[in-house]
């Protein structure tokens, strides 16, 4: 008998989609917040739909599932992006796309889409809750699940260097049905955070805030995250491209027209 043929022991049981507690976002944080990736005719989504294509893509080609976001300093829309990104990927995927926060200092995904959360992945490292299904949310009528982190302030990398967080990244790569798992991690320089979570994964985007994040800043980061692959970065907040004839950016006045044409199927 296979491997993948045998049956799932209670510890080892399938972590799917449907286990997770349903979420539905209110309106007001998904528009505080800024969080476009769920609408395919907000004008502003087309940039997450373009790179959500070109990521998933580059996924696909060299084998990588687990994937984390960081950039070279805080404030750089970090978090902004990895749950607009994974909400814009989880409308065209077959199966399920989760998103889970690993900046544990930070923990801002919850307040992303307005979930209060009483516990989160901090209570599944320090060995409070033995099932992720229990931390995780599956955000009403999507395929994305989202764990979100309740903040720590202390002892955050013995808890990512720990049995616990092993055992995490196990049960996502080789327990789960997601086709894709995203990881907003602190960003590179606020301590060893980053490093150590990306020992476990398959590689990294860097998230590069434009006019703020240096050449320099760029180099550091990929010495310091090195050996684990640097998959792309993003340019956030550039402005250059709003008066070009694509229009890059959320001020294309030709792309605005052409997402505010009414749906004839509505």
């Amino acid at each position: 008998m296979a491997d993948a043929d045998l049956p799932l022991s209670r510890d080892q049981k399938l972590l799917t989609l449907s286990g997770l507690a349903s979420f539905t976002p209110p309106l007001t944080a998904i528009k505080k917040h800024r969080i476009v990736g769920f609408d395919n005719r907000d004008a502003r989504a087309r940039p997450f739909n373009l790179l959500r294509t070109s990521f998933a893509k580059k996924l696909k080609e060299e084998g990588h599932r687990l994937i984390g976001l960081t950039s070279a300093t805080p404030a750089a829309g970090k978090s902004f992006l990895s749950m607009n990104l994974a909400s814009s990927l989880a409308r065209v995927t077959e199966e399920p796309v989760f998103l889970v926060d690993l900046d544990i200092r930070r923990a801002s995904l919850a307040d992303e889409i307005g979930l209060v959360a009483e516990r989160g992945i901090e209570s599944y490292l320090e060995g409070d809750i033995a099932d992720l299904s229990d931390v995780g949310h599956r955000i009403e009528g999507t395929k994305l699940g989202v764990f979100p982190t309740v903040r720590r302030t202390r002892n955050t990398a013995e808890l990512l260097a720990g049995e616990r967080f092993a055992q995490m990244v196990d049960t996502l790569r080789n327990r789960s049905e997601a086709s894709i798992v995203l990881f907003d991690l602190p960003p590179a320089f606020a301590n060893d955070d980053a490093m150590i979570s990306l020992s476990a994964l398959d590689g990294f985007v860097l998230v590069v805030d434009s006019g703020k994040t240096t050449r320099r800043h760029v180099q550091d980061v990929m010495s310091m995250l090195y050996p684990t692959p640097c998959i792309g970065s993003i340019l956030n907040r550039y402005r250059g491209g709003l008066g070009d004839s694509y229009g890059y950016g959320y001020g294309g006045p030709n792309y605005g027209k052409y997402y505010d044409r009414p749906d004839p199927d509505a």
